[in-house]
């Protein structure tokens, strides 16, 4: 084992030195030198999050920072007449546990700190001192060695380029060349001046406002004046300024928000006293201080806290959300500095400011003492100090500079799929639009070279004046026939300009934001534990929620709950928390009971101890198994960034004696909850971290305390998937005590012959038996962690500690060489043993799973777990089924991927690539969107392939299996393509231990490769970026912070919602988009082909019989609020129906509201109701003497009314709103006619008072809109009768069922078989309508493999 001593031995005893080289005695770690002021060296510690190796956050960061600086009491001699023997009392970080110690320090000198650190978000920076002695027969070799790593260090320094120098104290000297921006933050875009010119040159990014824009100039040219001049501006103001009216309003609460921010007040030194300053008015290199719960103003260096150690706990929520405290430190050189009413200088040099939040670089010049700064010494703007009274800094960033304001970026910008299908009908009504105005430019130019010799006397074409005054006479402005046919065209297009829907883009919007709003009220999308609503973050792919093919899911947080809880450990090769170990709950509870009053600490999460592992803990033995098992729960309580916060009862006595016998219970914070697990797991057998301060961590052990001083700390990171802590036990020991991931864990082991057994002797060995734990613990479902150690001789500490120093003073490549570093003690170690914790499924995880697969969806998983743990929840959670066969792809290399791969083709008739393109329709089945797969074809799994056997089964859905080491190869090489031909054949993909890029990777391999939409959900950092490759990406607010939710589009509480969101808002948006778009294709469409036959009709001659006005508000006012109203709140099915039925959500898959076949039949449509609208009216009153202002009066209604009764035709669900909407917008346009014809110098004047007065007009409106709309009604009627979709038939469903019973049609009960195809085209020929509905409600609440169809 890693010792032959026992670990709890005192410090007073002597310790077995035999094993330490005589040149490197060990060095004697005083307990608690961070209370002496002049020690000569002593190490700070920074922690961090540590996410275990099975977790999602693969993306952790690597980087560390450690810092190194001379010890100037190397320089004289201890026995100096100065040194003396001081006793001091010791307080803890928590100031709840008091000790006396003695130790020796000299008085004199100032000492010089020794910085272990990592840059991470969670930082710890323990201290420890080195005894007298040590230093006394150290200190010759030891102060050459620092000298050479200081001026080591100065180079390492002077490499850095362009070095950002804060002079403390002294903001003028600081920003003597003003090159740093103030602490005034500006999240707003535009300014009073800046408004309108950039606000325009934003909108004018559209094409269609530049085609507008253009329309509206050539307006203004005399010949081509067909509009007037203001009226032709109207329409793109008024898009113009809605849309700036909407930027305004919301950067107007931008400012009002800056400005709130800008004007609170902090401390800042001034003049040798703290005062108060506003914010904005706060500069680079002012002294701040700061009160307990105060915002922080900046990004500060820490100079001193409240705390003797100088620890600060900060609250980064705002930052990062991660809602548990995070410690940072004052480096002991500046904690003890008196601020007020003294000079206080110095010198920070740091790297150029830039938006990564977890990492900082810089070194600092105090009082003549030279020394390095890491992430555990800024705190950052937008955090809030807790637990800690007062803390002081200086401003190193400011402002925009500051970290925060560097990271507050948008989402990146996602575009609808039916919003790029538009603009493709887009382009066919330019053509369309150009093929009229070139026949209306060609016909006027056959009609002036048919009439060239009537010119002079033809109106609007003759060539004179033929008037009195002085224009009698005057030749008339003809531009000849070429330029004449020109200016045709160019009229034409302004006449017909709103064939290209202008108003279209601002309804969509508003639609939009409408949707958005009703989903965030959605009280079903709630999450009362999180207290989160769902939030849309984007409001442009609200209908793409709708036609999702793929989603892409995390495990750890998104499926699972993200509440670690410990289950299992195998310690020393045995097994230890399974159901067989605990006998009942009676000494379950006794033996937690009994720990517990010895130790007095109270947890808030209750951990069922397994009672023969407490027994084995309290037996009286020195054996190798109860010493390993001390060194197991040691691990789990030291090796880890967890802060223990302590909870006092109310009946705490004052006496320090009896403190921590009335603490009422301790929590433990981290950022991890895999941690706070394990930590929580060893306090419950006896081992409770009560104490986390600089450079030492103070563990009770079953009543006993024990001071470990923390020598050194290496992160946990993507590449090692380990972490480890290098401590000193009181006996002088130091060991090294390693957490990882397995597969990282096993090759680091030492080897070793077989154990035996002390109860018998039976051989047993460890590393064997522990696997074989692992592999139970996975296929449970349990995330799993090896732990071991072992001890360090001091020959390999001072290698290491050289090491460590010099990696973590380096500013270049500081995470490469640290994790060098970490290999030099992170080998040969002995296996302790491994753990497994739950992680237990979110509410409703299996029936979402099912109904997104009933629906036509794939779910595939991407995690980090391992492959028996994520096959173990995807069995937990449906995703995978027992009739499934897996397909496992375990590579090592290329070319084992490669065949495996091929192997796995070939064996279940995989189709090729170019063989599945020549297939169309396979992509077009909505029920079975997997490829076929011949049932003879069919085996038992890959691995009987390599052994030969060809097992036949029978069919069953395939469920593949990857894991990241072979998607290395894969996605790296030329493998994707067979990756994606096999992937798409299964029904279920489960990838394990991939890495963030791998699964961004997976994502890009199907967006790449298909038109099918994908959606990418998670809840950690390491899910960004396959949230932001997916067309739609949702974060889940979780335990792991907000980045996933500040990079999505959508973000919720629980997975469950998913359902919820794609079956019924997503079904629902897209059926609302859908028709949105093709009805105001129709709209405008139908206006302009009316113009069109008018200006056939009137020799080419680009007049209109409409006024300007009724033209321009056609499609602003008059039909306008009906569509948004549509758009928001019409429902095609209930939300109930929807959701019963998963499969109706396939009608987004076929593409069924919106697609070329219906954006052809509506211009067909389009152009008959355009004809009729034209000639009734002109056939009617062709022998009246009616004037053409009073036609357009007639069209202008007609029109209105045509498209309104359109839109009623198409309303599925009629509310109060929309009634008034639909007809109002009738009685609106006939008030707005009544106004228009009022006006005196209008030429349609009082037009409509004559025309309301017959009978002929209201029946020529109602003959118009009846004949018009009657092949569309016979069309629909047919067509839903003979062939309905899925939607009609789900909807005359619900319609039965709102009848009452004796009206509904009686069941008929009879067995189909499975050829559900053949039964459904008979029953459209052979079974009555209503029984033919009910049958296919049946069919689409059946589900892939099993058919229940209802005939008589």
């Amino acid at each position: 084992m890693t010792s032959s001593q026992p670990l709890l031995l005192s410090s007073s005893c002597n310790p077995d030195l035999s094993s330490v080289d005589p040149q490197h005695p060990p060095l004697n770690i005083g307990p608690l030198s961070r209370i002496c002021p002049t020690a000569s060296s002593s190490s700070s510690l920074s922690s961090s999050n540590f996410d275990d190796a099975q977790s999602n956050s693969l993306d952790a960061k690597d980087n560390a920072t450690l810092s190194v600086g001379d010890t100037d009491c190397y320089k004289k001699p201890l026995d100096d007449a100065d040194s003396v023997v001081i006793t001091e009392t010791f307080q803890s970080a928590d100031s709840q546990f008091f000790q006396h110690f003695q130790l020796e320090c000299p008085l004199k000198e100032r000492r010089r700190m020794v910085s272990w650190g990592k840059m991470e978000p969670q930082e710890n920076t323990p201290t420890f001192e080195i005894s007298g002695t040590s230093l006394l027969q150290d200190r010759v070799s030891k102060s050459q060695r620092i000298r050479r790593r200081s001026v080591q260090f100065e180079d390492n320094l002077s490499s850095e380029e362009n070095p950002r120098l804060i002079y403390v104290n002294d903001p003028n000297k600081t920003n003597d060349k003003y090159e740093f921006t103030g602490n005034e933050v500006r999240t707003s875009k535009y300014t009073v001046i800046t408004f309108l010119p950039k606000n325009l040159f934003i909108q004018f990014h559209r094409v269609a406002y530049l085609y507008f824009l253009a329309i509206a100039a050539l307006n203004q040219l005399p010949p081509l004046a067909v509009f007037g001049r203001t009226v032709s501006l109207f329409p793109l103001l008024f898009v113009l300024c809605v849309t700036a009216f909407k930027d305004g309003y919301e950067d107007w609460r931008r400012h009002r928000s800056d400005r709130n921010e800008n004007n609170r007040e902090a401390l800042v030194l001034q003049s040798g006293r703290f005062r108060m300053k506003k914010w904005k008015k706060i500069r680079a290199g002012e002294v701040v201080k700061l009160c307990a719960n105060e915002s922080i103003p900046s990004d500060m260096v820490l100079l001193a806290t409240s705390d003797p150690s100088g620890i600060a706990y900060i609250q980064t929520i705002n930052l990062d959300g991660e809602s548990n405290l995070k410690t940072r430190y004052a480096r002991q050189e500046t904690a003890s500095t008196v601020f007020e009413g003294h000079t206080i200088s110095g010198l920070v040099k740091c790297e150029q400011p830039n938006r990564n939040i977890y990492e900082f670089t810089a070194n600092m010049e105090f009082n003549g003492l030279r020394f390095p700064l890491s992430q555990s010494n800024i705190i950052l703007r937008g955090c809030q100090l807790k637990n800690t009274e007062w803390v002081i800094g200086v401003v190193v960033y400011a402002g925009q500079e500051t970290k925060a304001m560097l990271n507050s970026t948008a989402s990146p910008s996602k575009r609808s799929r039916l919003e790029t299908y538009m603009n493709r009908e887009t382009l066919w009504l330019s053509v369309f639009l150009f093929v009229m105005c070139a026949v209306v430019a060609l016909g006027m130019g056959l009609w002036l070279e048919q009439h060239r010799n009537e010119l002079d006397t033809l109106p609007y074409y003759r060539k004179r004046y033929f008037t009195s005054g002085r224009y009698n006479g005057r030749t008339y402005k003809y531009y000849g026939l070429a330029m004449e046919t020109f200016f045709s065209f160019l009229s034409s297009i302004i006449v017909f300009q709103i064939m290209i829907p202008i108003s279209l883009y601002i309804t969509m919007e508003l639609v939009r934001l409408g949707q958005s709003y009703f989903m965030i009220e959605d009280k079903h999308m709630y999450d009362s534990r999180s207290d989160s609503r769902f939030q849309c973050r984007s409001l442009n792919i609200n209908e793409d929620l709708g036609q999702i093919r793929y989603v892409f899911s995390d495990k750890t947080g998104t499926l699972t709950e993200n509440k670690m809880q410990f289950q299992r450990a195998s310690v020393y090769g045995k097994n230890y928390g399974s159901s067989s170990n605990i006998t009942d709950d009676s000494m379950s509870e006794a033996s937690i009971s009994a720990g517990a009053a010895e130790r007095g600490w109270k947890l808030k999460s209750e951990i069922i101890a397994d009672a023969e592992l407490v027994e084995l803990l309290h037996k009286d033995l020195d054996g190798e198994e109860r010493v390993a098992a001390h060194e197991f729960f040691l691990t789990l309580a030291a090796c880890n960034t967890v802060i223990p916060i302590l909870r006092r009862s109310l009946s705490s006595s004052c006496t320090m004696s009896d403190l921590h016998e009335d603490v009422g219970g301790i929590d433990y914070q981290g950022e991890s909850p895999d941690e706070q697990a394990l930590v929580a797991a060893a306090s419950a057998y006896g081992y409770s971290l009560i104490e986390r301060s600089s450079g030492h961590i103070v563990i009770d052990v079953n009543g006993e305390k024990l001071r470990l001083d923390v020598l050194g700390l290496h992160e946990f990171d993507s590449v090692r998937k380990r972490m480890s802590v290098v401590i000193r036990f009181p006996n002088n020991a130091v060991k090294v005590l390693v957490k990882g991931a397995d597969t990282s864990m096993f090759s680091i082991l030492a080897k070793q012959a077989d154990e035996v057994d002390h109860r018998g002797n039976v051989a047993f060995n460890i590393k064997n038996a522990t696997q074989s734990h692992l592999i139970e613990y996975a296929s449970q479902g349990l995330r799993t962690l090896v732990i071991a150690a072992r001890d360090l001789t001091a020959a390999e500490f001072d290698e290491w500690q050289h090491r460590y120093e010099e990696a973590s003073t380096s500013l270049t490549e500081r995470s490469t060489k640290l994790r060098q570093t970490a290999a030099l003690i992170e080998c040969n170690l002995s296996l302790l043993g491994a753990t497994g914790i739950e992680d237990k499924l979110q509410d409703g995880v299996p029936e979402t799973i099912e109904s997104l697969r009933q629906a036509g969806i794939k779910v595939w998983v991407l995690t980090g777990d391992k492959q028996e743990t994520a096959i173990s929840i995807g069995l937990s959670c449906k995703l995978l089924t027992p009739d499934m066969q897996q397909v496992v792809i375990n590579g090592n290399s290329e070319d084992e991927c490669r065949c495996l791969l091929a192997d796995a083709k070939s064996k279940y008739g995989v189709k090729l690539a170019n063989c599945r393109n020549k297939d169309k329709k396979n992509k077009k089945n909505a029920e079975i969107d997997y490829l076929e797969i011949p049932d003879e074809t069919r085996t038992i799994s890959v691995s009987q392939l390599h052994a030969g056997k060809a097992v036949e089964m029978k069919s069953a859905p395939l469920a593949l299996v990857v894991d990241g080491n072979s998607l290395v190869y894969i996605l790296e090489k030329d493998l994707e393509p067979e990756l994606f031909d096999l992937a798409i054949a299964c029904k279920v993909v489960l990838c394990c231990r991939v890495a963030p890029l791998q699964k961004a990777g997976i994502v890009e391999l199907i967006k790449s490769r298909t038109d099918d939409m994908t959606l990418a959900i998670g809840d950690g950092a390491n899910d960004v970026s396959m949230i932001q490759m997916a067309d739609v990406g949702v974060g889940i607010c979780g335990q792991e912070g907000r980045q996933a939710v500040m990079a999505s589009d959508f973000a919720m509480g629980q997975f469950q919602f998913l359902k919820r969101l794609l079956l019924v808002h997503g079904h629902w948006n897209y059926q609302r988009v859908g028709y949105l778009v093709l009805y105001n294709f129709y709209r405008n469409a139908v206006f302009v082909l009316m113009l069109f036959w008018y200006i056939l009709y009137t020799a080419f001659s680009t007049t209109s019989a409409l006024t300007d006005w009724s033209s321009m508000l056609y499609s602003v006012l008059y039909t306008s609020v009906p569509t948004i109203v549509v758009g928001i709140l019409d429902k095609d099915l209930s939300h109930r129906t929807l959701l019963q039925y998963p499969k109706l959500y396939g009608a987004g898959h076929r593409q069924e509201s919106y697609n070329m076949y219906l954006f052809w039949m509506t211009m067909i449509d389009t152009f008959w109701q355009s004809l009729v609208l034209f000639y009734i009216p002109v056939f009617i009153y062709k022998e009246s003497s009616i004037d053409i202002w009073s036609m357009g009066s007639l069209w202008t209604i007609t029109v209105v009314v045509l498209v309104n009764i359109h839109l009623a035709m198409d309303i599925q669900r009629w509310v109060l709103i929309t009634h008034i909407a639909t007809w109002g917008s009738v009685v609106i346009t006939c008030i707005c006619m009544v106004i228009l014809d009022s006006v005196p110098i209008f030429p349609n004047y009082w037009t409509i008072y004559h025309l309301v007065m017959s009978a002929t007009y209201w029946l020529t409106i109602l003959l118009t809109t009846t004949i018009a709309l009657l092949p569309r009604f016979l069309f629909k009627a047919i067509h839903q009768f003979y062939r309905p979709s899925d939607i009609q038939i789900a909807r005359e469903a619900e319609i039965l069922r709102k009848w009452p019973e004796q009206l509904r049609m009686p069941q008929r009960v009879a067995h189909a078989s499975e050829h559900m195809g053949k039964w459904m085209k008979a029953g459209r020929r052979l079974l009555p309508r209503e029984t033919y509905t009910q049958l296919k409600i049946k069919v689409l609440m059946c589900g892939d493999d099993e058919t229940s169809l209802i005939v008589k």
